[in-house]
């Protein structure tokens, strides 16, 4: 599939904030995103039903779902940043206009339950969106400066984005290999609901990258066992490991593997490069990875560079 770039981020551009998952739990944390991006120079636009409540949900499908189209139906919106994930985008895919988005490429950003429409974009019109930093998750507060300064290249930069210097070295490959291939992934919980589905991304030849929070190491295992009796994690170029947040046993007086040792295992099992310890996920300091550009990993040397701009 070739990608479908979205225009790069200017000073003065309109951002859009939208909830297309759950409602964030204390609205002065919007507040303080928008006045985050407005000192940056960016204009900003919040949806309508950001703060609407249906249980676990920032309101009705409908309305989430209109907040997304008038965003990317706005001209004057460059760049959609979720507020937060929790639940509830796999509800809404099959009511997406996706040639509306086709139509009206722009940056969309953001991570955990936001995997599901980053991947039915991609599989559905090519977009490259943003594994990245949400907005009343993440510019809320002050950033550090390894994902302040990526996360602003990556969405404003034509230039080809180069070697990702990491502030700490990655951990160590468990499969030691070279890969070229396209960044594909997200939530593991999210990626592998998404299996069967019309959403799901072909990520043969993929660099697959996956993270998570509050599985135990017996649920991450399963999730791994299915993609691998899929065939697919054999299929990938790379996997690539993020952070795997409060994923430890609940109780401790029972058996349990490690996840070091889940991983240890999933790795022999599929042989493909396998580098685990990266900066994504549901922790303060992360990267931001352009969903469906190439990239190329070094499991030996804990290297990954992409390998082209995100933007055009």
């Amino acid at each position: 599939m070739t990608p479908l770039k979205p225009p790069r981020l200017r000073p003065g551009d309109l951002v859009a904030l939208v909830s297309p998952a759950s409602t964030i739990a204390d609205p002065s944390r919007i507040d303080r995103a928008v006045r985050y991006l407005e000192s940056l120079g960016y204009r900003t636009k919040v949806g309508r039903s950001v703060l609407s409540t249906l249980g676990y949900l920032a309101g009705t499908d409908e309305e989430r779902v209109a907040d997304l189209h008038d965003a990317f139906g706005d001209p004057q919106v460059k760049a959609i940043l979720c507020i937060r994930g929790g639940y509830g985008t796999p509800r809404i895919l099959s009511m997406l206009k996706y040639p509306l988005i086709a139509r009206n490429p722009k940056i969309f950003m953001g991570y955990s339950d936001i995997t599901a429409l980053a991947l039915a974009m991609w599989r559905k019109t090519g977009l490259v969106t943003f594994h990245g930093p949400m907005a009343g998750v993440d510019m809320a507060d002050p950033m550090d400066s390894f994902t302040e300064d990526l996360l602003w290249r990556v969405v404003t930069s034509r230039q080809k984005l180069g070697a990702i210097r990491f502030p700490d070295p990655p951990g160590r490959g468990l499969v030691p290999g070279r890969a070229v291939g396209r960044l594909l992934g997200g939530n593991l919980a999210l990626l592998v609901s998404s299996m069967g589905t019309p959403y799901f991304p072909d990520l043969r030849g993929a660099v697959l990258f996956i993270e998570d929070i509050g599985e135990e190491p017996y649920r991450v295992d399963r999730m791994l066992a299915q993609l691998r009796n899929a065939r697919i994690l054999s299929s990938c170029a790379a996997i690539l490991g993020g952070q795997f947040t409060d994923c430890g046993p609940k109780d401790a007086t029972k058996p349990s593997l490690t996840l070091e040792e889940v991983f240890q295992d999933a790795a022999r099992r599929t042989g493909r490069p396998f580098l685990g310890g990266l900066p994504f996920g549901h922790e303060a300091r992360k990267m931001t990875i352009p969903v469906g550009i190439r990239a190329r990993v070094d499991t030996g040397m804990g290297e990954l560079e992409y390998l082209e701009a995100a933007v055009r």
